[in-house]
C-alpha cells in the first residue's frame, strides 16, 4: 500500500503534467525539489565537527597578489569574465512598482544604470568584452526587456534569462495552486537564487558563454552597490584554479543572523541559522566564534557549473517558505546559491572589506548612499575618506519614510551625516535644506514636541537638548 507521501507525490506529478505555462525542465526541477523535501532529506550538521576555516580556506583579501600591471594582461583577465546580477526582485517593499533594480539610487541613476556604467567603463578602458547577464523572474522579465533597450548603444552586451517558475503548493493536499484555478502570478513563485545554476544551463546561455571562452561568472544581488568587479579576486581564482569563491566580510551585531563559512568534514560549506540546533543559536550569533558572514557575492567557474548541473549534483539545502494567498495556506520551496559551495572543487571564501557589501534594502540604506558619506565615480559609490569611523551610521527611519516617494518628499536635501554615529526618526518629521547631523546618538521623535509636524530646517544656531543618556544637537525646530 502506498504511503501518504507517495500518494501526494503521484498526485502532484499528474497535476503538474497539465500545467502548460511552464517548460518540461521546470516541471522536472519542481518535482525533484518536492521529492527531496517530502523524503525528509536534510543535511544535519554535527556541531562538534564544525571547525573554524583556516586562512587557506577563507583567504584574507589583503594577502591576494596585486593585479597584473599591463593593460593587455588585464584585458585577458576581463575577457574570461561574465557579470551576472540577480534581477528577480520587485521594489514593492520600498513602495515602488517594477524591478527593484530600476529604483533611482543617486544622481538620477538607478541600480541598473550604475551596473552598466561600471562594466562599460571597464570595456572601454581595457578594450575588453565583459557581458552583463540579468537573471529575471517572471515578475520582472517584461519590464526589464523594455528597460534595457536604452543601453543599445552602450559598450556592453546585455543578455537576460529567466529563473524557473514553480507552482505554489497548497498545504492541505500538496496540490499545485494553479491547478485549483489560480493561474495568475499569485499561483507561482521563483524558487530562490540557488536556481541560478540550472536556469543558466537550461537557457542555453551557459554553453554560449563557454563557446566564447568565458571562464568565470561573478554573481551578485543587483541591489548591492559594493559588488563591483574586482580584478585581484578574479586573478587569484584563475591562478589557483578555484571553482567557487564566496566573498565574506567581518560580522557586526547587525549581521548576526547571516550565514557563515565553516570547515566541515574536509570541505568548506555555508552554515545558515536554520541549520543550527536551538541550544547553539546564541553561539552562532556571537561575533566571537563566527566572525564572518556571506555577502552573496559569488565567483563561480562556468565549466564546473556545467559539470555539476549535468550530473544533477547540486543538492542544496531546501528552504521552506510558508505563505498565504487569498486565504489559502501555500508553501514555496527554495534554495540559495551560497549553499552550493560544498559541491565545487577547491572552493574558498575571501574575507573582503566591508565596502564590498553595501546593500540597499530600505530607505534608511538609501539615505546613507545618497548622503555626503559617499561620492559617485565611474558608476561606483566611493566612501568619503573624511569619515573617521570605519562603520557607517546606524539609521532607523519610521514607517512614514518607508516608501521611496514619501522618503524623498520629507527631505528638501539629504542631510550631511559624515560625522553622525546613529539616527532614529519617528513620527511626522521632515528635513529642510542644508541640514548637518553631527552627534553621537540622535533621536528625532515627533512625540517629544507639541507640534503637528516637525521640520528640521536650515539654521546657524544650534539647539542643545539633553535627555536621558542622549546628548542631542540639532538645528532649531519651527
Amino acid at each position: 500500500m502506498a504511503t501518504a507521501t507517495e500518494t501526494n507525490l503521484a498526485n502532484l506529478k499528474s497535476a503538474v503534467t497539465g500545467l502548460d505555462q511552464i517548460s518540461e525542465n521546470e516541471k522536472t526541477g519542481f518535482i525533484n525539489l518536492v521529492s527531496r523535501y517530502l523524503s525528509g532529506e536534510a543535511q544535519h550538521v554535527e556541531w562538534s565537527k564544525i571547525q573554524t576555516p583556516t586562512d587557506e580556506v577563507v583567504v584574507p583579501y589583503d594577502t591576494l597578489a596585486p593585479t597584473p600591471a599591463g593593460s593587455s594582461d588585464i584585458k585577458n583577465l576581463l575577457d574570461k569574465l561574465v557579470v551576472l546580477k540577480l534581477n528577480g526582485g520587485l521594489g514593492t517593499t520600498m513602495g515602488c512598482t517594477g524591478p527593484k533594480s530600476v529604483i533611482e539610487v543617486r544622481d538620477g541613476l538607478t541600480f541598473l544604470d550604475l551596473i552598466v556604467v561600471q562594466i562599460e567603463n571597464l570595456n572601454s578602458k581595457y578594450g575588453s568584452n565583459v557581458p552583463l547577464l540579468l537573471m529575471n523572474s517572471f515578475n520582472t522579465h517584461d519590464d526589464t526587456q523594455k528597460i534595457i533597450e536604452k543601453y543599445q548603444n552602450h559598450n556592453i552586451e546585455i543578455h537576460t534569462f529567466n529563473q524557473s517558475q514553480y507552482p505554489r503548493l497548497v498545504v492541505d493536499d500538496f496540490s499545485p495552486l494553479p491547478s485549483k484555478g489560480n493561474t495568475g502570478k499569485d499561483g507561482w513563485y521563483p524558487p530562490g537564487h540557488g536556481d541560478v545554476f540550472p536556469s543558466l544551463s537550461n537557457s542555453g546561455k551557459l554553453d554560449a558563454l563557454l563557446s566564447q571562452g568565458k571562464e568565470y561568472v561573478f554573481v551578485a544581488n543587483s541591489d548591492n552597490l559594493g559588488a563591483i568587479v574586482d580584478l585581484k579576486i578574479l586573478n587569484h581564482l584563475i591562478e589557483h584554479k578555484n571553482e567557487y569563491c564566496m566573498e565574506v566580510t567581518p560580522k557586526t551585531l547587525a549581521d548576526v543572523k547571516g550565514g557563515t563559512l565553516i570547515s566541515y568534514e574536509g570541505r568548506v560549506q555555508l552554515l545558515e541559522i536554520a541549520q543550527v540546533p536551538d541550544e547553539h543559536v546564541g553561539e552562532f550569533k556571537s561575533i566571537e566564534k563566527f566572525k564572518i558572514f556571506n555577502t552573496n557575492n559569488l565567483w563561480v567557474n562556468l565549466k564546473a557549473i556545467k559539470r555539476l548541473v549535468e550530473a544533477d549534483a547540486l543538492k542544496m539545502e531546501i528552504i521552506p517558505n510558508p505563505k498565504e494567498v487569498d486565504g489559502v495556506k501555500v508553501l514555496q520551496l527554495e534554495t540559495a546559491a551560497g549553499a552550493a559551495i560544498r559541491f565545487f572543487d577547491k572552493a574558498i571564501g575571501i574575507n573582503v572589506p566591508r565596502s564590498r557589501f553595501l546593500p540597499v534594502k530600505a530607505t534608511s540604506d538609501l539615505l546613507l548612499v545618497q548622503s555626503d558619506l559617499y561620492t559617485l565615480e565611474d558608476g561606483s559609490v566611493i566612501r568619503n575618506t573624511a569619515r573617521a569611523n570605519p562603520e557607517n551610521p546606524s539609521i532607523e527611519l519610521g514607517p512614514e519614510f518607508k516608501k521611496v516617494s514619501n522618503f524623498l518628499s520629507r527631505f528638501k536635501s539629504i542631510p550631511s551625516i559624515v560625522e553622525l554615529d546613529s539616527l532614529k526618526v519617528a513620527g511626522d518629521v521632515s528635513f529642510g535644506a542644508s541640514v548637518i547631523l553631527k552627534v553621537l546618538d540622535l533621536i528625532i521623535n515627533f512625540f517629544l514636541f507639541e507640534a503637528r509636524n516637525i521640520l528640521i530646517s536650515q539654521a546657524i544656531r544650534v539647539l542643545e537638548l539633553y535627555f536621558s543618556n542622549y546628548y542631542l544637537k540639532l538645528p532649531p525646530l519651527i
